[in-house]
Formats: C-alpha cells, structure tokens, sequence
C-alpha cells in the first residue's frame, strides 16, 4: 500500500533546487497546511523561502516567471501564490514582516484586476491578516490606495460574503488609524461609493455583519470631518442608500437589540437627516424584493420613540450623576460628558421631529396620517416634560451651567416656538433660571437667551406675555443679547433671525411700556442705542434701518437730550450717528414707497410718530456738539440739523400721504 507524503517530504521538496520541486512541495503543502498549526506553518515558510514565494507570486501577475513557467499556468500559480501567502499570514510573525508588508500594492494590484476570481477571497484574507498584525501594514494600504481599490470592488462582492466582511473590516481599521480629515478630503467620492454598497448590507442582512456595517456607516458619517461626504451623497443620482438606511435602522430599533447598537442607530439616523434634511423620517420603507409592505411614518415613529426613551434615562442618570453622588473623580467625569454627548444626539432626533412636524402640518398635503400626528405630538409634550423637570432639578441644586442644561433649554425653546403656550406655568416658573443658563464655555448667559427667543417674541405681542418677561427680568437679558449679537464686540451666528427676533421682542415691550409700567433704565439704553448706531453705521438695508430707527424713536420718548449727551458712555460721533439713522429711516420710506415697503409699515408709522413726539428737542440735543467724527464738511451739528429739519418734515408729510394711500388699497 502506498504511503502519503509526509511534512518531512514537502519540505525536502520545498528546499530542492528546481522550481519545479518547490512547486510540487507547495501543492503539497496546501493539502495538510490547513487551520492554525502555526509551528508547521513556519517551518514551511523557512523552507521556500520568500525569493520564491515572490517570483510565483509575479508569475502569476504576468510580471516575471519561474522555471518551465508558461502563460497557460498563470492563473494556477496566482492562485496558488496568493493562497500560500494567506496561509502563511495566520502566523502573525510572518504577518507582521517586512517581506509581507512590501506585498500589499500588489495583492491590491490583483484585487483591482481580479474581481469575481476565486483568488479575491484570498487576497481579502491576506490584506485583512497583514494590516492588523502591525501598523506598518495599515499604513502601506492606505498608501497603496486601499481605499479606492475598495471602492471600486466592494460592490462587486456577494452580500454576506466572506469577502465582504473582511472588505468592510478593512475600511473599518483605515478610518480608525488614519486621520479622518486626511481621508475625507481626499477620497469623499471613494467612500460615497461604500456608503451605497454598505447601507445595503444593513438593510438586508440579518446576522452579525448587521451591526458591522451599522457601526461603519456611523463612523464615515457622524465624523465631524464629514462634510466633503455628505455633500458628495447629496448629487448622488442614486439615493436608494438613503432607503436601505432607512429600512436598516427601523430593523434595529424595533427589534431586541443591545441598548448600545440602538444609540449607534440614533447616531446614523442624525447623520442621514442632516445631509438630506428631516423629511428623510418619512419615506419608502420597501426593499425593491420585498413582500410585505411597511407604513412610511415608521421610521419617524421609532425614532422618537428611542429618543425619547433616551432622553428618560440619560437625564436621570446625569442628575443621579451630579447632584446625588459625591464621586467627583476624573472617571466620573468622563462617564458625565460621554452621557452628554449621547443626550445631544436624542435632543437634536426630538428637535428634527419638531421642525418636521412644524413643516409638514403647513403643507397643502399633509403625509402624516392624524393618528400618527396625535402620537407624535403627545410624545413630544412628555418628553419636554421630562426636559423642564430636569431643569428644576438643576435650578433646586443651583447648577446654571453646562452643556447639558444649555441644550435642554434650546430644545425646551424649539418646541415653545411652534406652541408658546404650552407647559406655561412651568415655564413661567422657570423662565428666569432658563434665560440664566450658560454653556460651558460661556463667561455669561446668551445661547439660552437666542434660543428662547423665538417663545420671547410671540409671548411678548401680548400685554401678560409682557408681564411675564418683565417680571423676571428676562427684558434685560434680552436686550444684552442683542448689544451682543451687533454690537462692535458682535456674536458671530449662524441664524441671522436671532437680530430681528431680539428686536421684535423689545419691541413688543417699548409699545406697550405704559400698561406693563416698563421703562428701560438709562445704562441700558445707552448701551442699545451705541450698539444700534453701529450696527446701521455700514448698512443701507432697509428692514434693518428700520428696525434700528424704530428702537431708537420709542427709547428716545424717554430718554432726554441732556442726559445723553452727559452720559459718559456715549459720544458725539454715536449722536451723529443715531441723528443721520432717523434721517435715513425717513428717506428709506420716501425713496422706497412701494409693495417691498409695506412690511416696514408698522415700523414706519412708529419713527414718524415718535418724530413728531421728540422731533423739537433735536435742534436743542446737537446744538451742544460738533461731531466733526460723523461730518466731513466744517459744519457743526446744529447747522446740520437745522439744513436736514426741512428734509424730514418733507419726508414726514410724504409718508403720512403714502401710509395713507397703502392703508385704503
């Protein structure tokens, strides 16, 4: 009976002289090589050797040749080649070597030309078994282009296959080591190109590689470097990727799944709703093979409904964290701000549902049912619930500042700016400790000021809303926000809104000053009307030399000449400045006198009255300066005013005939 070949004869073979034995050795090899038996591994690597392995190996390329080679036998010694190498990279030893490292461009080479070979599954193994034995071996896939090999074959791969999960753990193990922002500038399309294979993987696979790609997708795009990503999945011509997230993400959270995977599922969902905007929450829920079919509200359903309960249990744990343990170590901290991080999620997924909501309900056609409406919004009146008893529980333990308090009230703001009279006696009670809350990065209060004002400014059309913001203080916190936000010492925002908004509540408070007994006092207004004069100083827009007039003309009924021209905080040129503005509010009206004019009408009809009320004690007021700043003729004020009374007294009279003429069309 004739014996099997041996270990021992396969590694004479494999130490023979001629290619030809080395060859029969490694066929052999591959026969009883198998598993993790790494001492036998070894010792058939020390036996042929890695001049070999390499000329086999660029054989099969087409790149050089061995002994009695022919191009009939390519595709066998490649597949051979690629096959030995992944074996021998199971010892990490070998992995993790120079020789193999120095291989990784061109397995990558083969990968790109070879899709749907058997040898890809191969070359997977040894790219995958080579990176993670060193960093080395990270670095040169990355620098060989790793990422646009993948790219470009990940969509070519079974799904579920071996091959891609080895491929999307690859990505995976480049977006950990290499700098995020070096990989999104430089290949946004290339990873654009693995969200669309990815996402379908989430949506239709039903094991482990789920949560695989659930994670990878959260990484590409909750990634503060991501930008360049989702602007290039915003011109995608295909968008199904949203769909399959979509369908991904409603798989986990309706279903038993770790507490952990459901927050990475919020993560995503926040991701994909910033690039393409809230009303991805409703949307087709069907796979193109699917059977049964699933109501587009559903995603938005589950995604509140996890948001909510996160927000339940983040808060208790962050008060138990904070006000009820006397653990002040670094570890506690830590655990504290990851907490806060994860509310900031499950706030902004709320927040996004209040702006749809707000959107849709506006719309001709509303795609949400009234069943699912009603669900949504009692979902969301308990959870601001949740959120205000969280800030008393702050305000009883005198805690004002934090991230975490900060971003409560602009949630608690969102939704009182679609409903300002909900929850209002809470509100009312905390409205004082809410305009007082700081970030905390902040010296003082003023984020929680701009995203309260939204409720400010439609409480305050109302005399009690008035009441109630006075009888706090809130008017003074809200005209130190606006100093803020255009004063020369100016908050950059990005909502622009916040000015007119700040503006219109003061406003509201100056008109109706006499039955809430208001009056702002002096430092104050002094302070506004410098912050006012700068702001209007380079701008001819006319909504905003309006607005400004409008401020300075209900101030200025009292507010005397002398005591601001003895203020110390205030000088000529400011003077000039706050003179020309009511001249130019004027003359806007005079030169504008048309359709785009008749949203300034309210505010027109209170500079020309304001005007007649104080307009005597301008000649007097600049008779005291020359602000020599503001003009650049040798003319003193007094002179300047006196040429410019005819002007206004003119403009006054033309404007009172066209608000006349506008009110009877």
């Amino acid at each position: 009976m004739e014996q099997s070949p041996s270990l021992e004869d396969c590694l004479k073979l494999l130490k023979g002289e001629r290619d030809e034995q080395r060859l029969a050795g490694l066929l052999l090899v591959t026969k009883f090589c198998k598993g993790d038996d790494n001492a036998a591994l070894r010792r058939v690597y020390n036996a042929v050797g890695i001049g070999f392995l390499d000329r086999l190996l660029r054989t099969g390329m087409g790149k050089g040749t061995i002994s009695s080679s022919g191009g009939d036998n390519r595709d066998a010694y490649l597949q051979l080649s690629v096959t030995v190498l992944a074996a021998f990279c199971r010892v990490p030893e070998i992995a993790s070597s120079e020789d193999m490292v120095l291989k990784i461009p061109l397995i990558l080479e083969i990968l790109s030309k070879q899709s749907g070979s058997h040898v890809v599954e191969e070359c997977y193994e040894f790219l995958f078994l080579v990176s993670t034995s060193c960093e080395d071996g990270v670095s040169a896939l990355y620098k060989s282009g790793g990422l646009r090999v993948l790219a470009s074959q990940m969509s070519t791969l079974a799904d579920g296959s071996h091959s891609q999960a080895l491929a999307m753990k690859l990505v995976q193990l480049m977006l950990s080591t290499v700098s995020l922002d070096i990989i999104n500038n430089e290949y946004s399309s290339e990873l654009s190109m693995m969200v669309a294979v990815i996402a379908r993987e989430f949506a239709v696979l039903h094991d482990a590689l789920k949560f695989e790609a659930l994670h990878l997708l959260s990484a590409i795009l909750s990634s503060k470097y991501s930008a360049p990503v989702h602007d290039t999945l915003r011109i995608m011509s295909n968008d199904i990727w949203s769909t399959y997230v979509r369908v991904g993400i409603v798989a986990i959270l309706q279903n038993r799944v770790a507490p952990a995977e459901k927050l990475q599922a919020l993560i995503l969902a926040e991701s994909v709703i910033s690039i393409l905007g809230e009303r991805w929450l409703l949307g087709q829920m069907n796979l193109p093979d699917a059977k049964d079919s699933v109501p587009a509200d559903r995603c938005l359903l589950l995604v509140l409904e996890s948001s909510r309960v996160e927000v339940a249990v983040l808060l208790n744990e962050l008060a138990y964290l904070k006000y009820e343990t006397s653990n002040n170590s670094s570890s506690n901290a830590e655990i504290i701000s990851l907490k806060q991080r994860n509310l900031a999620i499950a706030f902004s997924l709320v927040e996004k549902t209040i702006k749809l909501i707000s959107n849709v309900v506006e719309d001709e056609v509303n795609p949400i049912d009234e069943n699912t409406l009603s669900k949504v919004i009692s979902g969301l009146n308990e959870t601001v619930g949740v959120v205000l008893e969280y800030l008393q529980d702050a305000k009883d333990h005198g805690q004002k500042k934090g991230d975490d308090l900060l971003a409560s009230v602009r949630l608690i703001g969102s939704y009182l700016a679609e409903t300002p009279l909900a929850c209002r006696e809470k509100v009312r009670e905390l409205l004082e400790f809410m305009l007082s809350i700081e970030g905390e990065d902040e010296p003082r209060p003023f984020f929680s000021i701009c995203f309260l004002l939204p409720m400010l400014c439609q409480i305050t059309m109302e005399i009690e809303g008035c009441k109630i913001l006075v009888s706090c203080g809130g008017q003074k916190a809200v005209v130190e926000c606006l100093i803020k936000l255009i004063g020369p010492n100016g908050c950059m925002i990005e909502d622009k809104g916040c000015i007119f908004l700040a503006c219109d509540t003061i406003l509201n408070l100056l008109l109706k000053r006499d039955q809430i007994k208001f009056r702002l006092d002096e430092s104050t207004s002094v302070h506004l009307l410098k912050a006012l004069a700068y702001w209007t100083e380079e701008t001819d827009e006319p909504s905003i030399v309006m607005m400004a007039s409008s401020i300075c003309a209900l101030i200025f009924d009292h507010t005397s000449e002398q005591a601001l021209l003895n203020h110390p905080n205030i000088d000529h040129s400011t003077i000039a400045s706050l003179s020309q503005l009511i001249v130019r509010s004027l003359a806007t009206c005079a030169q504008n006198m048309g359709d785009d004019m008749k949203s300034d009408l309210d505010l027109l009809d209170i500079v020309t009255a304001g005007y007649s009320r104080w307009s005597h004690r301008l000649g007097a007021w600049n008779h005291h300066t020359v602000p020599a700043v503001a003009l650049s003729s040798p003319l003193c004020m007094f002179e300047w005013v006196k040429r410019n009374l005819c002007i206004l007294f003119h403009i006054q009279e033309q404007s009172a005939i066209w608000m006349s003429a506008v009110r009877k069309q």
